[in-house]
């Protein structure tokens, strides 16, 4: 049996990608930013562990881990909890930046720093769900792709470092995914949204449990997907 840790299982990519591992019998650990979401999580997927921290006050995640069981072990630690929020730079404010970058890239950083441990002793997997922004930036995306544009840093530095150790690292970047936060995007955006034109959730889960399957005689160090339509 294999051992997940998975951020963002609460909606879109991150709750395909948690069905599928409880599904086939894996064991599951669930990060929820607090307690009233850790009893949804549980509720909503049997069987589950929970743990509460929130990426948003990455400086808490030691001390909020060091108060909770964790597993002994890791297999894989899937970063796909995330957060966006448009606008030109001539109008986000520090708070936006903070929140944005502490939820996307920081949090993410240190709740891989925690659990190293654990991963280097199952030779496991790092798995970070970017995005097209982490790649390439557009007018009023600053934010979130400064954020992303960082996570790709993360991983490509992190996979240096704990390529000794075994320790595989993969960056995921969906194109546009029907998500809730896709139809935040184009509430922001002033624009109507229609699922049917974006890549289904679970199309990026396959892709990304492809990449956490691979024999571990390889490993797939960057993933694109695009819409097909």
């Amino acid at each position: 049996m294999s051992v997940h840790l998975v951020t963002g299982a609460g909606s879109g990519i991150g709750a395909v990608v948690a069905r599928r591992l409880l599904d086939r019998g894996d064991e599951l650990w669930l990060l929820a930013r607090d307690a009233g979401r850790a009893r949804q999580l549980a509720e909503e997927f049997g069987g589950a562990h929970t743990v509460v921290g929130d990426l948003a006050v990455p400086g808490r995640l030691s001390w909020a881990l060091e108060k909770q069981a964790l597993p002994d072990r890791l297999d894989s630690l899937l970063h796909i909890a995330g957060t966006v929020d448009l606008g030109p730079v001539g109008e986000i404010t520090p708070k936006l930046w903070e929140h944005t970058l502490a939820v996307n890239l920081t949090g993410p950083a240190e709740l891989t720093r925690l659990l190293l441990p654990q991963l280097r002793l199952s030779h496991g997997t790092v798995v970070f769900v970017n995005s097209g922004a982490g790649l390439q930036a557009h007018a009023e995306w600053s934010a979130y792709a400064a954020s992303k544009h960082g996570l790709k840093a993360l991983a490509d530095s992190l996979r240096a470092e704990e390529h000794a150790a075994g320790v595989r690292v993969t960056t995921v970047y969906p194109g546009r995914t029907a998500t809730p936060m896709q139809q935040k995007v184009h509430q922001q955006e002033g624009e109507p949204y229609d699922p049917a034109r974006f890549i289904d959730p679970g199309s990026v889960a396959t892709a990304l449990l492809t990449a956490l399957d691979l024999p571990r005689d390889a490993t797939i160090p960057d993933l694109t997907v695009r819409p097909a339509r």
